[in-house]
Protein backbone atom coordinates (compact mmCIF):
# COMPACT_ATOMS: atom_id res chain seq x y z
CA UNK A 1 0.00 0.00 0.00
CA UNK A 2 1.36 3.77 -0.78
CA UNK A 3 1.52 6.29 1.57
CA UNK A 4 0.05 9.36 0.23
CA UNK A 5 1.72 11.84 3.06
CA UNK A 6 4.84 9.94 1.95
CA UNK A 7 4.65 10.78 -1.43
CA UNK A 8 3.56 14.60 -0.33
CA UNK A 9 7.07 14.04 1.50
CA UNK A 10 8.53 13.88 -2.13
CA UNK A 11 8.16 16.81 -3.14
CA UNK A 12 10.06 18.30 -0.04
CA UNK A 13 12.59 16.06 -0.70
CA UNK A 14 12.84 17.12 -4.50
CA UNK A 15 13.01 20.74 -2.80
CA UNK A 16 16.31 20.46 -1.98
CA UNK A 17 17.55 20.17 -5.33
CA UNK A 18 15.52 23.19 -6.52
CA UNK A 19 18.24 25.91 -4.94
CA UNK A 20 19.94 28.72 -7.10
CA UNK A 21 22.97 26.83 -7.92
CA UNK A 22 21.09 24.17 -9.54
CA UNK A 23 21.28 23.08 -13.51
CA UNK A 24 17.47 24.07 -14.24
CA UNK A 25 18.28 22.52 -17.75
CA UNK A 26 18.13 19.10 -15.60
CA UNK A 27 15.11 17.46 -14.12
CA UNK A 28 15.63 17.17 -10.30
CA UNK A 29 17.11 13.85 -9.05
CA UNK A 30 16.97 12.48 -5.65
CA UNK A 31 19.49 11.27 -3.74
CA UNK A 32 20.15 7.99 -2.65
CA UNK A 33 19.03 8.63 1.09
CA UNK A 34 16.41 10.98 0.35
CA UNK A 35 14.81 8.04 -2.18
CA UNK A 36 15.57 5.67 0.59
CA UNK A 37 13.37 7.53 2.70
CA UNK A 38 10.37 8.53 0.65
CA UNK A 39 10.55 4.62 -0.73
CA UNK A 40 10.03 3.61 3.13
CA UNK A 41 7.16 6.06 3.35
CA UNK A 42 5.50 4.89 0.54
CA UNK A 43 3.32 2.78 1.99
CA UNK A 44 -0.58 3.69 1.88
CA UNK A 45 -3.41 5.09 0.26
CA UNK A 46 -4.25 4.17 -3.35
CA UNK A 47 -6.17 1.68 -1.16
CA UNK A 48 -7.56 4.11 1.13
CA UNK A 49 -11.40 4.11 0.46
CA UNK A 50 -12.68 6.28 3.20
CA UNK A 51 -12.90 9.48 3.63
CA UNK A 52 -14.48 9.37 0.15
CA UNK A 53 -16.20 12.20 -2.38
CA UNK A 54 -18.56 10.20 -4.52
CA UNK A 55 -19.89 12.47 -7.31
CA UNK A 56 -22.30 10.54 -9.08
CA UNK A 57 -26.38 10.51 -10.18
CA UNK A 58 -28.20 8.32 -8.29
CA UNK A 59 -30.40 6.87 -10.85
CA UNK A 60 -32.27 4.34 -8.23
CA UNK A 61 -31.34 2.74 -4.83
CA UNK A 62 -28.51 0.46 -6.47
CA UNK A 63 -26.40 3.29 -7.51
CA UNK A 64 -25.43 3.66 -3.74
CA UNK A 65 -22.40 1.56 -3.47
CA UNK A 66 -19.44 1.88 -1.91
CA UNK A 67 -16.39 3.30 -4.03
CA UNK A 68 -14.26 0.26 -4.37
CA UNK A 69 -17.48 -1.39 -5.95
CA UNK A 70 -18.03 1.69 -8.19
CA UNK A 71 -14.52 2.74 -8.89
CA UNK A 72 -12.14 -0.81 -8.89
CA UNK A 73 -9.19 0.74 -10.13
CA UNK A 74 -9.65 4.38 -8.75
CA UNK A 75 -11.18 4.09 -5.46
CA UNK A 76 -8.95 5.54 -3.17
CA UNK A 77 -7.33 9.05 -2.21
CA UNK A 78 -10.96 10.89 -1.72
CA UNK A 79 -11.88 10.84 -5.08
CA UNK A 80 -11.76 9.57 -8.95
CA UNK A 81 -9.46 12.07 -10.25
CA UNK A 82 -6.91 12.22 -7.20
CA UNK A 83 -6.50 8.37 -7.15
CA UNK A 84 -5.80 8.66 -11.37
CA UNK A 85 -2.91 11.50 -10.73
CA UNK A 86 -2.03 9.16 -7.84
CA UNK A 87 -1.16 6.36 -9.89
CA UNK A 88 0.54 9.12 -12.54
CA UNK A 89 2.97 10.23 -9.77
CA UNK A 90 3.71 6.37 -8.64
CA UNK A 91 4.08 5.28 -12.47
CA UNK A 92 6.30 8.62 -13.31
CA UNK A 93 8.66 7.20 -10.09
CA UNK A 94 8.70 4.06 -11.52
CA UNK A 95 9.83 4.85 -14.96
CA UNK A 96 12.59 7.99 -13.51
CA UNK A 97 14.01 6.25 -11.04
CA UNK A 98 15.06 2.76 -11.91
CA UNK A 99 16.70 2.34 -8.19
CA UNK A 100 13.80 3.27 -6.26
CA UNK A 101 13.74 1.53 -2.74
CA UNK A 102 10.51 -0.78 -1.86
CA UNK A 103 9.79 -0.90 -6.53
CA UNK A 104 8.48 -4.04 -6.40
CA UNK A 105 5.90 -3.67 -3.75
CA UNK A 106 5.15 -0.13 -5.27
CA UNK A 107 4.90 -1.72 -8.91
CA UNK A 108 2.33 -4.54 -7.71
CA UNK A 109 0.09 -2.05 -6.03
CA UNK A 110 -0.38 -0.49 -9.18
CA UNK A 111 -0.64 -3.88 -11.59
CA UNK A 112 -3.04 -4.63 -9.19
CA UNK A 113 -4.91 -1.32 -9.43
CA UNK A 114 -4.84 -1.53 -13.37
CA UNK A 115 -5.74 -5.04 -13.61
CA UNK A 116 -7.57 -5.46 -16.56
CA UNK A 117 -10.63 -6.60 -14.54
CA UNK A 118 -10.62 -3.38 -12.87
CA UNK A 119 -10.46 -1.53 -16.01
CA UNK A 120 -13.60 -3.16 -16.95
CA UNK A 121 -15.54 -2.02 -13.96
CA UNK A 122 -14.19 1.68 -15.00
CA UNK A 123 -15.17 1.29 -18.30
CA UNK A 124 -18.70 -0.03 -17.51
CA UNK A 125 -19.23 3.25 -15.04
CA UNK A 126 -18.38 5.40 -18.03
CA UNK A 127 -21.09 3.61 -19.97
CA UNK A 128 -23.98 4.41 -17.39
CA UNK A 129 -22.35 7.86 -15.62
CA UNK A 130 -23.41 11.37 -16.85
CA UNK A 131 -21.80 12.39 -19.85
CA UNK A 132 -20.18 15.13 -18.09
CA UNK A 133 -18.71 12.90 -15.22
CA UNK A 134 -14.81 13.75 -14.56
CA UNK A 135 -15.13 16.63 -17.83
CA UNK A 136 -12.30 17.28 -18.58
CA UNK A 137 -10.18 17.76 -15.25
CA UNK A 138 -10.54 13.47 -14.92
CA UNK A 139 -10.33 12.97 -18.20
CA UNK A 140 -6.90 14.97 -18.66
CA UNK A 141 -5.37 13.38 -15.43
CA UNK A 142 -6.23 9.95 -16.94
CA UNK A 143 -4.28 10.78 -20.21
CA UNK A 144 -1.94 11.77 -18.43
CA UNK A 145 -1.41 8.69 -16.53
CA UNK A 146 -1.85 7.05 -19.98
CA UNK A 147 0.90 9.55 -21.49
CA UNK A 148 3.49 8.13 -18.74
CA UNK A 149 2.75 4.39 -19.65
CA UNK A 150 3.18 4.52 -23.34
CA UNK A 151 6.51 6.49 -22.95
CA UNK A 152 7.70 4.19 -20.41
CA UNK A 153 10.05 1.97 -23.18
CA UNK A 154 10.17 -0.77 -20.63
CA UNK A 155 8.07 -4.29 -20.12
CA UNK A 156 6.31 -3.00 -16.92
CA UNK A 157 5.06 -0.06 -19.19
CA UNK A 158 4.11 -1.55 -22.02
CA UNK A 159 1.87 -4.01 -20.09
CA UNK A 160 0.15 -1.39 -17.85
CA UNK A 161 -0.73 0.79 -21.13
CA UNK A 162 -2.05 -2.41 -22.59
CA UNK A 163 -4.46 -3.25 -19.10
CA UNK A 164 -5.17 0.37 -19.48
CA UNK A 165 -6.33 0.76 -23.10
CA UNK A 166 -9.62 0.18 -22.80
CA UNK A 167 -10.19 3.29 -20.55
CA UNK A 168 -7.61 4.89 -22.74
CA UNK A 169 -9.81 4.92 -25.36
CA UNK A 170 -13.16 5.58 -23.65
CA UNK A 171 -11.90 8.90 -22.52
CA UNK A 172 -9.68 9.80 -25.94
CA UNK A 173 -13.36 8.87 -27.59
CA UNK A 174 -15.22 11.24 -25.58
CA UNK A 175 -12.55 14.02 -26.77
CA UNK A 176 -13.34 13.68 -29.92
CA UNK A 177 -17.47 13.41 -29.43
CA UNK A 178 -17.51 16.16 -26.95
CA UNK A 179 -15.52 18.95 -28.42
CA UNK A 180 -17.27 19.96 -31.86
CA UNK A 181 -20.09 20.10 -29.30
CA UNK A 182 -19.07 22.54 -26.59
CA UNK A 183 -18.63 25.98 -28.55
CA UNK A 184 -17.55 28.13 -25.62
CA UNK A 185 -14.51 27.02 -23.31
CA UNK A 186 -14.49 27.19 -19.52
CA UNK A 187 -12.16 29.58 -18.28
CA UNK A 188 -12.38 28.90 -14.28
CA UNK A 189 -9.67 27.91 -12.09
CA UNK A 190 -11.05 24.90 -10.52
CA UNK A 191 -11.78 21.24 -12.32
CA UNK A 192 -13.39 22.18 -15.80
CA UNK A 193 -10.88 24.18 -17.03
CA UNK A 194 -11.34 23.51 -20.50
CA UNK A 195 -7.53 24.84 -21.16
CA UNK A 196 -6.05 22.44 -18.83
CA UNK A 197 -8.00 19.57 -20.18
CA UNK A 198 -6.68 20.45 -23.68
CA UNK A 199 -3.45 20.51 -22.53
CA UNK A 200 -2.74 16.89 -21.36
CA UNK A 201 -5.01 15.76 -23.99
CA UNK A 202 -2.53 17.27 -27.00
CA UNK A 203 0.32 15.73 -24.87
CA UNK A 204 -1.06 12.45 -25.14
CA UNK A 205 -1.63 12.72 -28.58
CA UNK A 206 1.32 13.71 -29.48
CA UNK A 207 2.93 11.04 -27.50
CA UNK A 208 1.17 8.20 -29.39
CA UNK A 209 1.09 10.11 -32.59
CA UNK A 210 -3.06 10.39 -32.38
CA UNK A 211 -3.26 13.07 -34.98
CA UNK A 212 -7.03 12.53 -35.18
CA UNK A 213 -7.26 13.80 -31.67
CA UNK A 214 -4.15 15.98 -32.00
CA UNK A 215 -6.24 17.33 -34.63
CA UNK A 216 -9.37 18.02 -32.55
CA UNK A 217 -7.72 19.47 -29.71
CA UNK A 218 -5.58 22.06 -31.87
CA UNK A 219 -8.80 22.96 -33.88
CA UNK A 220 -10.55 23.07 -30.21
CA UNK A 221 -7.84 25.22 -28.97
CA UNK A 222 -7.99 27.97 -31.65
CA UNK A 223 -11.72 28.23 -31.86
CA UNK A 224 -11.54 29.14 -28.48
CA UNK A 225 -8.72 31.10 -28.20
CA UNK A 226 -6.77 32.13 -31.15
CA UNK A 227 -8.47 35.48 -30.60
CA UNK A 228 -8.16 36.50 -26.70
CA UNK A 229 -6.45 39.36 -26.01
CA UNK A 230 -5.15 40.84 -23.01
CA UNK A 231 -5.91 38.04 -20.53
CA UNK A 232 -6.56 40.16 -17.04
CA UNK A 233 -3.90 38.18 -15.08
CA UNK A 234 -4.36 41.01 -12.26
CA UNK A 235 -7.94 39.45 -11.63
CA UNK A 236 -6.28 36.34 -10.88
CA UNK A 237 -6.53 34.51 -8.40
CA UNK A 238 -9.62 33.48 -7.26
CA UNK A 239 -10.31 32.55 -3.80
CA UNK A 240 -10.25 28.52 -4.40
CA UNK A 241 -8.33 28.33 -7.83
CA UNK A 242 -5.90 25.50 -8.50
CA UNK A 243 -5.28 26.90 -12.00
CA UNK A 244 -4.79 29.78 -13.94
CA UNK A 245 -7.36 30.73 -16.72
CA UNK A 246 -4.65 33.05 -17.99
CA UNK A 247 -1.46 30.40 -17.94
CA UNK A 248 -3.31 27.66 -18.99
CA UNK A 249 -4.49 28.91 -22.08
CA UNK A 250 -1.17 30.46 -22.76
CA UNK A 251 0.45 26.84 -22.09
CA UNK A 252 -2.21 25.47 -24.49
CA UNK A 253 -1.53 27.72 -27.13
CA UNK A 254 2.09 27.16 -26.64
CA UNK A 255 1.59 23.55 -27.67
CA UNK A 256 -1.04 24.12 -29.96
CA UNK A 257 0.47 27.01 -32.45
CA UNK A 258 3.00 26.97 -34.55
CA UNK A 259 6.70 28.44 -33.31
CA UNK A 260 6.57 31.40 -34.77
CA UNK A 261 3.16 32.29 -34.50
CA UNK A 262 3.03 31.68 -30.38
CA UNK A 263 5.30 35.08 -29.12
CA UNK A 264 3.15 37.12 -31.21
CA UNK A 265 0.01 35.79 -29.82
CA UNK A 266 1.43 35.76 -26.31
CA UNK A 267 2.42 39.42 -26.41
CA UNK A 268 -0.91 40.55 -27.40
CA UNK A 269 -2.81 37.66 -24.98
CA UNK A 270 -0.40 38.71 -22.01
CA UNK A 271 1.18 42.04 -22.15
CA UNK A 272 1.81 41.90 -18.38
CA UNK A 273 4.62 39.19 -19.15
CA UNK A 274 6.60 42.19 -19.76
CA UNK A 275 6.44 43.65 -16.10
CA UNK A 276 6.31 40.63 -14.03
CA UNK A 277 7.23 41.99 -10.85
CA UNK A 278 3.81 42.32 -9.31
CA UNK A 279 3.31 38.30 -10.21
CA UNK A 280 3.92 36.65 -6.99
CA UNK A 281 2.62 33.19 -5.30
CA UNK A 282 -0.45 33.23 -3.61
CA UNK A 283 -0.88 33.52 -0.11
CA UNK A 284 -2.44 29.87 1.29
CA UNK A 285 -4.37 31.31 4.79
CA UNK A 286 -5.99 28.00 6.37
CA UNK A 287 -4.63 25.17 5.09
CA UNK A 288 -7.65 22.90 6.82
CA UNK A 289 -9.97 24.56 4.08
CA UNK A 290 -10.37 22.45 1.60
CA UNK A 291 -11.32 25.33 -0.84
CA UNK A 292 -8.58 27.96 0.30
CA UNK A 293 -5.74 25.06 0.26
CA UNK A 294 -6.42 24.69 -3.97
CA UNK A 295 -4.14 27.91 -3.68
CA UNK A 296 -0.62 25.58 -3.03
CA UNK A 297 -2.05 24.48 -6.27
CA UNK A 298 -2.25 26.71 -8.05
CA UNK A 299 1.19 27.91 -6.93
CA UNK A 300 2.29 24.47 -8.20
CA UNK A 301 0.50 24.84 -11.29
CA UNK A 302 1.76 28.41 -12.20
CA UNK A 303 4.96 27.14 -11.95
CA UNK A 304 5.06 24.56 -14.43
CA UNK A 305 3.01 26.44 -17.17
CA UNK A 306 5.74 29.76 -16.63
CA UNK A 307 8.07 26.97 -17.32
CA UNK A 308 5.99 25.84 -20.33
CA UNK A 309 5.71 29.24 -21.51
CA UNK A 310 9.48 30.14 -21.40
CA UNK A 311 10.32 27.34 -23.41
CA UNK A 312 8.69 29.09 -26.21
CA UNK A 313 9.36 32.50 -26.20
CA UNK A 314 11.56 33.45 -28.48
CA UNK A 315 13.81 36.33 -26.26
CA UNK A 316 15.82 34.77 -23.48
CA UNK A 317 15.85 37.57 -21.39
CA UNK A 318 12.13 37.02 -20.81
CA UNK A 319 11.97 33.58 -20.97
CA UNK A 320 14.59 33.65 -17.70
CA UNK A 321 12.32 35.84 -15.74
CA UNK A 322 9.62 33.46 -16.50
CA UNK A 323 11.18 30.48 -15.39
CA UNK A 324 12.48 32.73 -12.09
CA UNK A 325 9.13 33.38 -11.59
CA UNK A 326 8.11 29.39 -11.83
CA UNK A 327 10.84 28.44 -9.22
CA UNK A 328 9.42 31.68 -6.74
CA UNK A 329 6.08 29.70 -6.78
CA UNK A 330 7.20 26.57 -6.59
CA UNK A 331 9.17 27.70 -3.34
CA UNK A 332 6.08 29.53 -1.70
CA UNK A 333 3.95 26.36 -1.49
CA UNK A 334 6.60 23.08 -1.88
CA UNK A 335 7.44 23.18 1.68
CA UNK A 336 3.40 23.18 2.23
CA UNK A 337 2.83 19.78 0.66
CA UNK A 338 3.35 17.88 3.81
CA UNK A 339 1.00 19.55 5.80
CA UNK A 340 -1.06 17.47 8.17
CA UNK A 341 -4.09 18.20 6.15
CA UNK A 342 -5.77 15.95 4.22
CA UNK A 343 -7.62 18.50 2.49
CA UNK A 344 -4.26 19.31 0.43
CA UNK A 345 -1.98 16.40 1.25
CA UNK A 346 -4.82 13.84 -0.70
CA UNK A 347 -3.83 15.45 -3.93
CA UNK A 348 -0.82 18.34 -3.87
CA UNK A 349 2.32 15.81 -4.12
CA UNK A 350 0.98 15.07 -7.45
CA UNK A 351 1.02 18.44 -8.40
CA UNK A 352 4.63 18.83 -7.01
CA UNK A 353 5.85 16.21 -8.75
CA UNK A 354 4.27 16.98 -11.85
CA UNK A 355 5.95 20.63 -11.61
CA UNK A 356 9.01 19.51 -10.22
CA UNK A 357 9.59 17.34 -13.49
CA UNK A 358 8.52 19.83 -15.94
CA UNK A 359 11.71 20.98 -18.36
CA UNK A 360 13.45 24.21 -17.83
CA UNK A 361 15.06 24.58 -20.75
CA UNK A 362 13.46 23.55 -24.44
Amino acid sequence: MINWKGICVFAIILLAGCGNDRDTSEEPRLSGESLSRFATLASDCITVEYPNKLSQVLWDERSLRPPRELHPAFYGCFDWHSAVHGHWMLVKLLKDYPDLPGREEISAGVFTSLDPENIAGEVAYFETASKSWERTYGWAWLLQLATELNTWDDPPGKKLASDLAPLTRVIRDRYIEFLPRQEYPVRTGVHPNTAFGLSFAYDYSVAVDDTELRDAVVDAAYRYYAEDKGCPLSWEPSGEDFLSPCFEEAALMARAMPADDFPGWLQAFLPELSALESLVPANVSDRSDPKIVHLDGLNLSRAWNLFVIANHVNDEETAQRLRAKAEEHLAASLPHVTSEHYEGSHWLGSFAVYALTRPRED
